[in-house]
This record gives C-alpha cells, sequence and structure tokens, in this order.
C-alpha cells in the first residue's frame, strides 16, 4: 500500500561533507606516534592469544574471517577516524564467543585506521548487532554520521558450515517479475491462472477492473468490467482485489464493494459500502478485517474479530501475520511511523526505518514465512527487502531489492508465496505491476 508520504527513509551513507570529516578525523589520528597504534593492536592481541588458551583453540581463528569482512565494510562506510563501537548479542552465541567475536572487531577496525573511542569524542558511532536466523549466523552493523540516516551493513555466516565460511550475501534473494504498466493508477493486481508465468491476469484501478490474457506472447484484453460510485475518490487512492471461491473476485474501495457475477460473460456490481477490508494475513490463519477510513489513505485500527483481546491498534497503512507455533503475531505499518506487533495479548512498537507497505509470504527458505517491507533507498526510489522475526527482533535475510520509483502498493497474493508491488516510475509516467517471490539461496 502506498501512502503520499512514506512513513520513513532507507538507511543511507551520509553527505559528501559528512565523510569527508570523518576522513578529516582519520588524518589527525594517522599524526599520532605509529608506535602507539602498534602496541594497542599488539595488547589487544595478545589479550585474544590468552582467550583462546582458555576457550576452543580454533575458535578464534574461526571467528576471525567474518569479524574482517564486517571491519572492512563498516570503515569502507566511515572512513578512517574515531569510532564508537556497541555490540548486542541477540544470537544463541555463548558469551565467550560474544566477548572474542568483540575482540577481533575491534582488532580489525583498528587496523583499517577506526580509532576506538567514546561516544562523545565520535565522528561516527557503530552499534553490530549478532543475531541469527534457522540456517545463518547474521551480523547487522549500523552505523550513524550527525544527522544523516543510518547507514547499514551485514555480514552473514552460515550455522552448519566451518564457521571461517562467511557469505558476502545475504541466504535468500528477491525476484521480481513484470505483470502489467500503464498510465493512470494501479491499485492492485490479481493472477487468475498461470502456467510456468503468469497468463491471465486483473488489473484494478480506479474506473475498472480489466481481464487480460497471454497470447502468443503478448497481453490481450478480454474484458473490462467499469465501476460505479456516487462519492469522488479520495486523493491517493488505494484499492484490493480478493479472489473468490464462488465467484471470481471482490473489489474493495474507499467506501465501495463490487463483486462479479458467476457466470461469463463477467459482470460487476458495485454498492456503497462501509464494510471492512480483509487484511491480507496468512496461510492458516484465522481471517481478519480491518476498517478503511473512507476518505483518507489508511485504516482506522479498528479491528473485527480482533486479534486475541485486542480489537483495536493504531491507526496503520498496511498489515502482515506472521504463524507461530502457538499464535499469530501481526505486524501493522502504523500513521505514526513506527512498527507495530501485536500476539493477541500485548501490542509493542518500534521505530524501523521501514516505509508504510508490508506483507508477508510463505517459502521454503529459512524459518517457512519472511516479511517484505519497503524503505526508500538513496536514489530516491523504493526498495523492498525480506525478513525474518525471532520474537520482534527482524533480521535482513535479502538484500534490498530496488524499484525504479515510489512503491504505491503491496499485497500478499491469494497462495502467500508471491506478493504484487505497484511502482509509479516517474520517468515513463506509468504505473508497473510487479510480482515479487523469495528465492532461497544466494
Amino acid at each position: 500500500m502506498g501512502p503520499a508520504v512514506h512513513v520513513s527513509k532507507q538507511w543511507g551513507l551520509g553527505t559528501e561533507e559528512q565523510r569527508s570529516a570523518v576522513g578529516g578525523a582519520g588524518k589527525m589520528s594517522a599524526r599520532q606516534p605509529a608506535g602507539g597504534r602498534r602496541y594497542f593492536r599488539g595488547a589487544l592481541a595478545a589479550i585474544l592469544l590468552f582467550s583462546s588458551l582458555c576457550f576452543p583453540a580454533a575458535l578464534a581463528a574461526d571467528w576471525t574471517t567474518p569479524a574482517q569482512l564486517l571491519a572492512r565494510k563498516i570503515v569502507a562506510a566511515t572512513g578512517p577516524g574515531a569510532v564508537s563501537i556497541k555490540l548486542d548479542n541477540r544470537s544463541s552465541l555463548a558469551k565467550k564467543d560474544f566477548a572474542l567475536i568483540r575482540g577481533l572487531l575491534r582488532v580489525e577496525l583498528e587496523s583499517l585506521g577506526a580509532r576506538s573511542v567514546a561516544a562523545e569524542q565520535a565522528a561516527a558511532s557503530v552499534t553490530v548487532t549478532l543475531s541469527e536466523n534457522p540456517r545463518f549466523y547474521v551480523w547487522v552493523a549500523e552505523i550513524r554520521q550527525g544527522n544523516t540516516e543510518p547507514a547499514v551493513v551485514i555480514v552473514s555466516i552460515p550455522h552448519n558450515e566451518e564457521v571461517g565460511v562467511v557469505h558476502n550475501s545475504l541466504p535468500m534473494s528477491l525476484r521480481k517479475i513484470p505483470l502489467w504498466a500503464q498510465k493512470d493508477r494501479i491499485l492492485d493486481v490479481a493472477v487468475l491462472d498461470e502456467d510456468s508465468v503468469p497468463q491471465h491476469i486483473a488489473v484494478l484501478d480506479g474506473d475498472k477492473v480489466a481481464i487480460y490474457r497471454q497470447k502468443s506472447g503478448k497481453w490481450q484484453t478480454e474484458q473490462s468490467l467499469a465501476i460505479t460510485h456516487a462519492r469522488p475518490w479520495p486523493r491517493d487512492l488505494r484499492g484490493l482485489l480478493i479472489l473468490a471461491k464462488d465467484h471470481l473476485f471482490d473489489v474493495y474501495l474507499p467506501g465501495v464493494f463490487c463483486q462479479t457475477g458467476a457466470s461469463v460473460p463477467l459482470t460487476l456490481k458495485c454498492r456503497d459500502s462501509d464494510d471492512p477490508w480483509p487484511l491480507p494475513g496468512a496461510a492458516g490463519v484465522q481471517p481478519l478485517s480491518g476498517f478503511y477510513a473512507g476518505s483518507r489513505n489508511f485504516f482506522t485500527g479498528a479491528l473485527t474479530p480482533g486479534v486475541g483481546k485486542l480489537t483495536s491498534v493504531a491507526k496503520f497503512y498496511s498489515a502482515a501475520a506472521l504463524p507461530r507455533t502457538n499464535y499469530v503475531l501481526w505486524l501493522f505499518a502504523g500513521t505514526d511511523g513506527q512498527a507495530h506487533f501485536v500476539d493477541g495479548v500485548t501490542e509493542q512498537s518500534a521505530k524501523l526505518n521501514w516505509g508504510s507497505d508490508m506483507a508477508t509470504v510463505r517459502t521454503g527458505c529459512g524459518a517457512g514465512w519472511q516479511l517484505l517491507a519497503t524503505a526508500q533507498d538513496t536514489n530516491g526510489g523504493d526498495s523492498l527487502r525480506a525478513y525474518e522475526i525471532a520474537d520482534r527482533d527482524p533480521v535482513p535475510v535479502s538484500a534490498a531489492s530496488d524499484f525504479p520509483g515510489e512503491i504505491t502498493a503491496l499485497w500478499a497474493d491469494v497462495k502467500y508465496d508471491n506478493a504484487i508491488v505497484v511502482v509509479r516510475d516517474p520517468e515513463r509516467g506509468e504505473y508497473e505491476a510487479f510480482r515479487v517471490a523469495v528465492a532461497c539461496g544466494e
């Protein structure tokens, strides 16, 4: 889904002036006596050597390669100079492993010219979180410089291989297939049937639902169904197509509900309606609906039948569900710029620098369900990334997939194994719909 103003921006790398300032700090530290730096690195290496005598001998060496790679990525973003470093362990690693990794990382950063200082003296601050998913340890470094948006660098290490084997990329990737493009705003696309690729689609915009079929490699119009409505549409129009069992599909629009007939040729009957919209959840999850603010571009927060004991949440743009063993974790992209986590008993919120659109997809990768969330990239367009969430901590499991403009809609498809993404391309002056899937492996 896509509000007019995104609630967050993608992590950036800072301005040239700020990067130059960090580089300047590095030059100042370079004027210190060279022996002092060698002494510091040698002393810290001696401490690590002592630790390796107390713990399994191969362990320190095992973590050296990922520590070196993460240090190089951090310094590539900060430049050499004064940095503050904080580490947080949210993985299953033992305390002794965490201590070794912390020491190794500090040694590698120092060797690259990143001098560790207190936060008030630092030109850049680095927070490293050691997380994991069922297949990989995932080390995420968030880098802040001045007032710019934070940058993020990531290293992943397989669980079941030698620890020294580091994956520069993440364990999953996003694959996108173009479906349809047009000048009018696309609100949603439904894939009606397919072979190896979609062959029959329905495209929703503010005036109609158009049905297209692939013939000889080209889309051809099969039928166009007009949408009737008494009230003018809000400026930031949104809509949803839901495939049905006893007829082809339902259409949800602000203050309007439409339904196709059960026979061919299709008919579409529309009526004024304030009924709640179905929220794309997950297969096997109890259906949940939310009331849409007809004159705006968000949901009011009122839910039916509710999530456990909770029948309302903060106003939100989009929602997604992640099945757990004994419950379902619902996520809501709030209009307050925060992600809200609801498990049926409690509601927690966090500022995650995500955009206003999210959806879940089911795959054979990792934990089996992944969350897709949008953000604004450094080039002014939007990006999409896959996450897995252990408890309430999102861990990125794919690189960001960039799009040529603003993502205006993101919906899970009916089988929950793909998502539909709609993008407004400012250069071409049109909207384009993609089908996006999560692929296992690199």
